[in-house]
């Protein structure tokens, strides 16, 4: 009895369990951009250990499926791997979504090639190269890219320039956030710390609408690390020194990964000098302090995800103290003399005058891909900066800040991406921005600049259309609306007779007065319209052309409205005019590229024709309380540059390579019919480089870089009254110093430590025959040499 009861039991478990196993699943793969079938993926049952593919329609059948959960592990040439987990308890149909663009899927990768646009032409920095850069600025890295200089203040204020300009006509976004920090200045310099950055883009042509509409100049674009979905933890650290200021950087970072997609990384660094020297003296008063720290959180997958970013910039900066002028007289002697009128022993004290400023970014951004349409990002972000300039003053009064602003900057920025057609990809968003400057009081001297409340708003729309395989067209448009009210005081004389104001904006005036001054109210509307069109076609031999056109518009910035007295950083009267009008400039930009690790070349020629163009210029002396200073101007004339851009790589051997370029640039006042002032002269390098990386990754160069005599410059200079003399004296402030070359030597190679840890260590000589030069570019060359020989060393701990 007992035995046929245990018959029974097995023969119904054995019918339910065949009744349990006649389940089917069809599943349909579809592209998920624009939901075309995938054709030819492979789909692995993990918990069954069999494969399928799927057909031409993109379906795919398993058959004879027991009760229970099934799990597919789907995978296509050019997509991202897909794992998907169904419960079955009946048949199932289920359509399935796959990435399958390649340029989407860089997204996710490590690859980091992609450019801005297909159309762009750019040139970056990888990783790698700015780890050589570690103990110096933005600009200083930048420099190594042809057809970018910079504007100078000593050595450890560089500002970047592009084809000539700088300043409020580029755009800088470091990790999808523009940097705002009181950029106007000459002497005022990025406050970003490069050792935070996974790699840096410079565009030149017009593929920026998506960042502004008033990127004259071009576009510097700070772009973080992307990192594997995968279990790790990894980092590094860097330490260099330097013998010229006897200082260097120390930089750590650590990141972590997980499968999941969520990573970590948090970052610092810290950078110390002392007073740097010249070829034959020391430059007293020119250290360096910088503390640096950055930290960023976030989850990453291809529909999904977040990235939230935080960095600070905390920087003490020397001004040579020879540069620091009583008055005009001062200058003069200076100009004569030919070496600095203040020369001090070594020593790492920061004293007056000097640059303190603390900069904080952050930054929260999202977004979600939705199947068959494209991809909604949204961004907040905020920026805080505090700027104080010091001057020599006397008593109690040394510790006060002769400028003190504070820069406040919100935004946020919704982006769509759509990209369901096969050969149409669209890029549209809007932006909205609040600015807040207070001139803070206290420092017993008028603000250079006031307060002023900035709102900003703009629309716009990029599009990409492949024409066929070899061709892409790229255009855009972008509207901005800006608003800013400001609060100043103007001398009662400047307001009704100097500027004549009473008349062109009596609607300013409040009518109150305040110590022989009118208390004002400026307000200004700006419109600005950009637009850009490119061109890239893909010829034979890995060469390629690229074209691009923009229009951009460009709204005065505060000081150029605003600036009314003693920057006493830059030692002079700057005058900015209420009168200013929106520069509006035409940009025509192309490239014939080879892109090939044997032969490799690009020729770039440019030409922008900018209408009401602002430059700050020379106009004469003033005489203050502390004596007679040269007044700068600002005013608009229609300009025009043009050059080109010539880079040339060539394999010499298996070891042996060679690289190459060479600048040419031409800057005219149409209105007046002169040069423009502080455009870049010619230059050119050309650099040699063995390679083994059998010996340790050992890498050895040497480069040479000549800089042309600016030979076409405006004629500026003035007579001034000594009162020593009881005469009028001549003040060249205009000629131009003579050409020079410089060469430097490159050293590196690498050492496995630990298990999986690597010792990179690389010497450096910058300067190597510690040559006396001026660059026409730094505004300290009436008062000093630049930098002479510097002998500097660099290790890096992989692990």
């Amino acid at each position: 009895m007992r035995l046929k009861a245990l018959l029974i039991l097995i023969i119904l478990s054995q019918l339910g369990f065949a009744q349990d196993c006649n389940y089917t699943f069809l599943g349909e793969l579809k592209d998920f951009h624009n939901n075309t079938p995938i054709v030819g993926a492979t789909v692995y049952m993990q918990n069954l250990d069999k494969y399928t593919t799927s057909d031409v329609d993109g379906k795919f059948k398993i058959e004879k499926l027991c009760l229970g959960e099934l799990t597919l592990v789907i995978s296509h040439v050019g997509c991202e791997t897909k794992t998907v987990t169904y419960n079955i308890d009946s048949d199932t149909y289920k359509q399935i979504a796959i990435e399958h663009h390649i340029e989407e899927l860089n997204e996710v990768t490590i690859a980091g090639n992609s450019k801005l646009q297909n159309t762009s032409i750019q040139q970056s920095i990888s990783k790698n190269e700015l780890a050589q850069y570690s103990d110096k600025s933005l600009g200083d890295a930048l420099n190594s890219i042809s057809g970018v200089t910079s504007l100078n203040t000593g050595n450890t204020i560089v500002k970047p320039m592009i084809h000539g300009l700088h300043s409020s006509r580029l755009l800088i976004v470091n990790n999808n956030v523009r940097l705002f920090d009181q950029e106007w200045g000459d002497e005022h310099a990025p406050n970003i710390d490069i050792n935070s950055g996974g790699r840096i883009d410079v565009v030149k042509g017009a593929n920026t609408l998506r960042y502004g509409s008033d990127a004259i100049g071009g576009l510097i674009l700070i772009r973080p690390e992307n990192y594997a979905a995968k279990d790790s933890l990894f980092g590094s650290t860097s330490l260099s020194f330097n013998t010229n200021g006897l200082g260097g950087n120390v930089n750590t970072e650590l990141v972590k990964t997980f499968k999941s997609g969520f990573y970590a990384k948090a970052q610092a660094s810290y950078k110390a000098f002392g007073d740097f020297e010249a070829a034959d003296y020391n430059l007293s008063n020119t250290g360096v302090k910088s503390i640096n720290t950055s930290a960023r959180f976030g989850y990453k997958s291809f529909e999904k995800g977040f990235d939230a970013y935080y960095s600070f910039v905390d920087n003490t900066i020397g001004i040579l103290s020879a540069s620091h002028i009583g008055n005009v007289n001062d200058l003069v002697r200076a100009i004569n003399e030919g070496t600095p009128q203040v020369i001090n022993d070594f020593s790492y004290e920061i004293n007056n005058p000097k640059q303190e400023i603390t900069h904080h970014l952050g930054k929260v951004e999202a977004y979600k891909r939705f199947q068959g349409f494209g991809k909604l990002t949204l961004q907040y972000d905020f920026q805080i900066n505090r700027r104080k300039e010091f001057d020599l003053r006397r008593g109690d009064r040394e510790d006060i800040p002769v400028i003190d602003l504070r820069l406040f900057t919100t935004s946020l920025q919704p982006n769509l991406r759509i990209d369901a057609l096969d050969k149409l990809t669209i890029n549209t968003g809007f932006l909205l921005r609040y600015q807040q400057n207070d001139a803070i009081s206290g420092t017993g001297v008028s603000p250079l600049i006031p307060d002023f409340y900035k709102y900003d708003a703009g629309v716009y729309a990029t599009g990409n259309y492949d024409l066929n395989h070899n061709t892409e067209i790229s255009a855009g448009f972008r509207y901005d609306f800006s608003r800013i009210e400001a609060e100043k005081q103007y001398r009662v004389t400047d307001w009704d007779d100097t500027y004549n104001y009473d008349e062109l904006f009596p609607e300013f005036n409040s009518g109150v007065i305040e110590n022989s001054r009118y208390l004002t109210y400026p307000e200004f509307t700006f419109h600005n319209v950009s637009a850009s069109l490119g061109l890239t076609k893909q010829f034979e031999n890995d060469i390629q052309l690229l074209v691009n056109y923009g229009l951009a518009s460009r709204m005065p910035n505060p000081s150029e409205l605003f600036s009314d007295g003693l920057h006493h950083s830059a030692a002079r009267i700057e005058i900015g005019k209420l009168t200013m009008q929106k520069e509006v400039a035409n940009k025509f930009v192309a490239s014939i590229e080879r892109n090939n690790d044997d032969f490799g070349f690009s020729v770039s020629p440019y030409y922008k024709y900018i209408n009401n163009f602002v430059q700050l210029i020379p106009i004469g002396t003033t005489t203050t309380i502390r004596g007679a200073f040269p007044v700068w101007e600002y005013n608009q004339v229609d300009a025009r540059i043009f050059g080109v851009d010539i880079d040339i790589n060539k394999k010499i051997s298996n070891q042996f390579s060679y690289n190459g370029s060479l600048s040419l640039l031409r800057g005219d006042n149409v209105s007046e019919d002169t040069p423009l002032i502080h455009m870049p002269a010619t230059n050119f390098s050309n650099a040699i480089t063995y390679n083994n990386k059998k010996l340790n990754q050992l890498s050895i160069g040497i480069k040479q870089h000549t800089v042309l005599q600016q030979k076409r410059y405006p004629d500026y200079n003035f007579f001034t009254f000594d009162p020593v003399l009881q005469d009028d004296v001549y003040v060249d402030i205009s000629s131009t110093p003579a050409a020079y070359t410089l060469f430097s030597f490159n050293s590196s190679a690498s050492f496995k430590v630990f298990n999986k840890s690597a010792l990179n260590v690389s010497f450096n000589v910058e300067n190597l025959f510690n040559v006396s030069y001026r660059n026409y570019l730094n505004r300290l060359r009436y008062f000093a040499d630049d930098l002479g020989r510097n002998f500097n060393i660099k290790l890096k701990l992989n692990y």
